[in-house]
């Protein structure tokens, strides 16, 4: 039987489309180098929220995209005494925008480098929402002089730029796990399992075993052995190539720091905290099995 594809609806061509254009490459990369040149410190965990144990800049959305929704359903809806609230209301989301492309950059660098779709679909968000808010800004000069009827075109296409960077906003996320705890589907075995042979744990570094479908950290600490999830939670780079320090253990890729023993983050960009292993030794063999 011939099955029919179905036709792409016009946002999910817009995401393919600007996966495809390689031009987005030279000015992102440079804007991407800039971001990351931020972290690791205290701005790069205010930014990327480590400091509340998720990433905020979903949340600051919800406050530009919620004003200048409600302000363009207050000129549609609200009647003729609605546009000083409404004008409040294009303020408020205009106040909020800096800080949240700020938190939107900072997460969207940490994976531009290593991912050219997020690379080019993050630069054309960047940019939608970039046009959102200068139509939003006209609208609201607009108004101020005057010109409602103006102002509220306006704002209505700044609605529809919005929406666009909005769903390509969630095509980061939802789609290409920007943002999402990367061990969250796969927190290690429930029995004990085998990991390796004792004497293949060197004292000195740790090393990453693959347990089932779990990448799994081995480090020594004396007599005792500790495990973490291997992938960290931030962008699922390898913690093994990372550095012991002081019971902790330093992502290599964006220096996030996680204690060995309770995985707890104590240094972002990370926001969600690593998944300890129990660990035991039998018959000169180290078996490992997710916390309980």
């Amino acid at each position: 039987m011939n099955v029919t594809a179905k036709a792409k609806q016009p946002l999910e061509a817009l995401v393919d489309r600007a996966a495809g254009i390689a031009g987005l490459d030279a000015p992102a990369k440079p804007l991407g180098k800039a971001a990351r040149g931020i972290g690791p410190g205290k701005l790069k965990d205010l930014l990327s929220g480590t400091w509340m144990g998720h990433a905020i800049h979903p949340l600051l959305t919800d406050v530009v995209i919620g004003c200048w929704t409600s302000a363009s359903l207050l000129d549609l809806f609200g009647g003729d005494d609605a546009d000083e609230a409404a004008r409040r209301l294009i303020a408020v989301g205009i106040a909020a925008y800096p800080v949240t492309a700020a938190t939107g950059l900072s997460d969207w660098s940490d994976s531009e480098a290593v991912d050219s779709e997020v690379r080019r679909v993050g630069l054309v968000h960047l940019a939608a929402n970039s046009v959102a808010l200068g139509l939003y800004v006209a609208s609201l000069s607009s108004r101020k002089r005057g010109r409602h009827g103006r102002g509220v075109a306006l704002a209505l296409a700044g609605a529809g730029a919005m929406g666009a960077g909005g769903f390509l906003g969630g095509h980061l996320a939802f789609r290409l796990g920007i943002g999402v705890d990367q061990t969250l589907f796969d927190r290690g075995p429930e029995d004990w399992t085998e990991a390796l042979h004792a004497d293949a744990l060197d004292a000195t570094k740790p090393l990453s075993v693959q347990v089932g479908e779990t990448p799994v950290l081995l480090v020594r600490d004396g007599d005792e052995v500790l495990a973490l999830h291997d992938r960290c939670s931030h962008r699922g780079c390898s913690l093994a190539t990372g550095e012991v320090q002081d019971g902790a253990i330093v992502c290599p890729c964006h220096g996030s720091r996680f204690d060995l023993r309770s995985g707890e983050v104590l240094l972002g960009p990370a926001t969600a905290p690593q998944p300890v292993l129990e660990t035991r030794t039998s018959a000169g063999r180290i078996e490992v099995r997710r916390q309980t």
